[in-house]
């Protein structure tokens, strides 16, 4: 019976390739996500500032990291700044680079919503029950906040996680490349590997994406109730 082309997963280490590549995926998320959520956070609390100079730089780079696509951002910084500023940034570190900088900006007006969606009556009531505003950003303030910032957050880490598979056009070796390279030792002797190779790819960002997508679901319906 024809296998249809699954046994090309199980041809010498083809399979134990891709849970390598997937790593290299997870690991530049990772790295990006907690570099992101440390500067968002900062971020975010300086866009609170109502100063005029402060407004027009952090609006400029969100507004520039919104418009520029990842894609052309991966391109600048690996291919444009290494060349011109003779700067050695392998692929995985330029990725790490500018999934920081998306990130960041993303995790930064995600903090600065959050914290601008407070109403002002909480400040009011905590000064009215002589609370310091310490004590109110404390006890008050913080606990909502992150309350409407965490589920935001993980889904933007999800997005995070999905977009890495851009960093296969700067050359390096994650899933996907793994995948392409696997298809091609294998397109004359098993032409039909491509559907088996990129369904296991799927199945693999599942597994990765879905708990913390559903992680962020249920926060959102826990805090509702």
């Amino acid at each position: 019976m024809q296998d249809l082309g699954i046994s090309v997963l199980f041809q010498g280490r083809n399979f134990i390739r891709l849970i390598e590549g997937l790593w290299v995926t997870v690991r530049i998320s990772l790295i990006a996500v907690l570099i992101s959520i440390v500067l968002g956070i900062i971020l975010g609390i300086i866009m609170t500032i109502k100063h005029p100079v402060i407004k027009i730089i952090t609006k400029g780079y969100l507004e520039f990291i919104r418009i520029m696509p990842q894609l052309v951002l991966l391109f600048l910084v690996y291919f444009g700044i290494t060349k011109a500023f003779h700067v050695n940034l392998s692929g995985e570190l330029s990725a790490i680079l500018v999934f920081s900088l998306w990130g960041t900006a993303e995790m930064g007006d995600l903090v600065r919503g959050a914290f601008i969606s407070i109403p002002k009556h909480q400040y009011e009531s905590g000064k009215a029950i002589g609370l310091t505003n310490h004590q109110i950003n404390l006890y008050i303030i913080i606990p909502q906040t992150l309350r409407r910032l965490l589920p935001l957050a993980i889904n933007l880490v999800t997005r995070m996680i999905k977009t890495t598979s851009l960093v296969v056009l700067i050359g390096v070796v994650e899933v996907v490349k793994v995948g392409q390279q696997i298809i091609e030792a294998s397109r004359l002797t098993t032409p039909s590997a491509a559907l088996w190779i990129y369904a296991v790819i799927f199945v693999m960002y599942f597994v990765v994406c879905y708990p913390v997508s559903l992680l962020a679901t249920k926060l959102e319906k826990a805090w509702k109730s």
